[in-house]
């Protein structure tokens, strides 16, 4: 037994001493040695730099200064792992049974530089000349426990490529991890720094060995951000691909927006100011999200639906969308401070378009209503195009003063603000549309008609200024308010009372503002009336003539009085043009005085030549027979006749 007892003693005594020179060892020695294992274990290079401390009892230890770990050499130069100081435990009496559990890994100021291409990760250790291990030693490895109950990063830089691609890059991040047992779930929590506040997250995988694999497990996700928060309850697997129940609720969309990097984005009211959507999620690895069975408020209105939204600089959005009635009268804003009242004249305020540019793509929308600035559409089938800070939106149809619109509404603000289209509309309420773009009430009736318009400035004032088209209207039986033209085709006086008239037809064109008409023709029981003049769209005035033209005699008792329609359409004159009605007058009667001399002249002519005289051409033919008739008289005296 005393020789047992002795080699006992001198097992102990050398390992005592192996620990107490590895305890003794100067740290740069130390750092050598271990860089070197690390090489020969993994093939990359371990660069530790400072003071190397170790520990073996309970915990088999490390702790380091600067400290440097090298890429795969797929991947590129940059270190996969560097950090200002690093410390790793491991516990070591579960280590001799065969389980890895990992007590602690701490780091200062690490950057991590994930990669995966070609189906490889840079994370995946070997030894060098050897391949992965596969069959049963694979089988052995993956069945030996591992479990992490303490990993603290701080102030962090992570960093995930994709084929090259960065897919994420996160900066001053806070992270901590714990997995105290192949059973339980992965837990983590992250907190990073951000405009306005700091993002935190938390995040739970339940089968950590599964998801490693690269199986789809389940994922629960909490992310809390300024100005709102993202929940998400499904599926996920090793490249980043979920699907499952996703929430997003803003109770302050701009600063939330601010916080993902997008801090020049303004949101219009009624857009999601304050906004909750909720629906089936799947994220897929090219950076597709498919939205199914979608409910959308935003601020007052509620959308259900589907999209499609591709993540770039804008986002690129396929949607599908049904409203009930959708309020979007503020989208434009309501600061009409340096605007002056709608009487005044069209608002001089900026009109911030900015929003023209938030994405790019297509978006279909069924609504009962839309409410917009200054207008109400009825039910409605609508798509809005996006590209490049220009939106179309097609009508097919749009329910708008009564009636309906097909065509396209075009705006652009790519280098600086247009609005244009053209638009054919059905059975509108021509009261209604004139009082609500126009504040003029003195015309109703349905009508139809066609519209191409374009208008150019930074203010609705500029635009409305700018009008250029042409158009078309027709209406069917309709009313004049403020002007009675059977009356003043009876006597004169037309101001007051209405006008109730069959039909109304016009063509027009516009430029610089100003819509011009020539052939307006209004058809009423006992009269027509012609139409000709301008109407300032911009100056918001009118400067135009109606001719009423009797239809019959009127019982003799009525003339034709031309009406002249001038000033602001707030309030215009209507009154007689007397000018006109003086110019036919005086040429009437001039026309009825030379018929008088005329007549009178004939008359004596006849007279004196004892003839029937009714034409001036008779005259010359009623000399020659006088002159003939006189001759012959003077010849017969001559030669003694009767």
């Amino acid at each position: 037994m005393k020789w047992l007892i002795r080699i006992l003693f001198l097992v102990v005594a050398a390992f005592g001493l192996v620990i107490g020179a590895l305890l003794l060892m100067p740290g740069d020695k130390l750092a050598t040695i271990l860089a070197e294992q690390v090489k020969a274990q993994t093939g990359r290079d371990l660069e530790l730099t400072g003071e190397v401390r170790l520990s073996f009892w309970p915990v088999l230890g490390m702790e380091t200064g600067p400290v440097t770990f090298a890429n795969a050499p797929w991947a590129g130069p940059e270190p996969m792992l560097s950090a200002q100081s690093l410390a790793v435990g491991v516990d070591a009496s579960a280590l001799l049974s065969g389980d890895i559990r990992i007590k602690k890994v701490l780091a200062d100021s690490p950057v991590l530089r994930l990669e995966r291409a070609d189906g490889r990760g840079n994370w995946e250790l070997h030894q060098p000349g050897s391949s992965p291990v596969t069959g049963a030693s694979a089988q052995a490895v993956e069945s030996r426990p591992i479990t992490l109950e303490r990993l603290e990063l701080s102030n962090a830089r992570l960093i995930y490529l994709e084929n090259g691609a960065v897919s994420m890059d996160f900066a001053n991040v806070d992270l901590s991890a714990r997995w105290p047992d192949v059973t339980a779930p992965m837990e983590m929590q992250a907190s990073m720094s951000v405009p306005g506040g700091a993002v935190e997250v938390d995040l739970t995988i339940p089968d950590l060995p599964a998801f490693s694999t690269g199986v789809v497990t389940p994922l629960e996700l909490g992310l809390t951000a300024p100005g709102g928060d993202i929940q998400f309850s499904g599926r996920v697997n090793l490249a980043g691909e979920m699907d499952g129940k996703a929430t997003v609720t803003a109770k302050d969309t701009h600063k939330m927006l601010a916080a993902f990097g997008q801090g020049g984005v303004t949101v219009p009211k009624g857009l999601g100011q304050v906004a909750n959507v909720s629906g089936q999620m799947t994220y897929t690895q090219d950076g597709r999200i498919s939205l199914r069975d979608m409910i959308a408020v935003l601020d007052r209105n509620r959308l259900e639906g589907e999209a499609d939204i591709q993540i770039s600089d804008p986002p690129q959005i396929t949607a599908r969308l049904d409203a009930g009635d959708l309020d979007l009268s503020d989208v434009a804003g309501n600061d009409t401070s340096s605007g002056g009242s709608q009487a005044d004249g069209w608002s001089k305020a900026p009109i911030d378009a900015s929003y023209l540019a938030l994405a790019n793509g297509r978006i279909r929308l069924r609504a009962n209503s839309i409410a917009v600035p200054g207008m109400v559409f009825g039910k409605s089938d609508l798509t809005l195009s996006l590209d490049r800070s220009r939106a179309v939106l097609e009508m097919h149809p749009a329910t708008l003063f009564s009636g309906q619109l097909n065509g396209q509404v075009v705006a652009n603000n790519r280098n600086g603000l247009s609005v244009g289209g053209s638009l054919t509309a059905n059975n509108i309420d021509i009261n209604e549309a004139l009082v609500t773009l126009g504040d003029i009430k003195r015309l109703s009736g349905k009508g139809s008609g066609h519209l191409e318009f374009l208008g150019v400035g930074l203010t609705e004032d500029q635009i409305m200024r700018s009008l250029s088209g042409k158009g078309h209207i027709e209406v069917g039986k309709g009313v004049i308010s403020g002007l009675d033209l059977d009356r003043l085709m009876g006597q004169g006086k037309g101001s007051g009372g209405t006008t109730v008239f069959n039909s109304l037809t016009a063509s027009f064109t516009m430029k610089d503002g100003d819509l011009t008409n020539n052939d307006l023709l209004m058809k009423l029981d006992n009269f027509r009336a012609d139409g000709a003049g301008r109407i300032g769209l911009g100056a918001r005035d009118i400067d135009y003539l109606f001719t009423p033209v009797a239809l019959r005699a009127n019982s003799g008792q009525g003339i034709s009085v031309p009406v002249r329609i001038k000033g602001p359409w707030s309030n215009p004159s209507i009154k007689p043009d007397l000018t006109k009605v003086i110019e036919a007058a005086t040429e009437g009667k001039v026309k009825e005085l030379e018929g008088d001399a005329k007549k009178k002249v004939l008359e004596k002519v006849g007279k004196e030549l004892d003839s029937t005289v009714t034409d001036t051409d008779q005259i010359e033919d009623a000399l020659k027979d006088k002159l003939e008739e006189e001759a012959k008289k003077g010849l017969l005296k001559l030669f003694g006749g009767d």
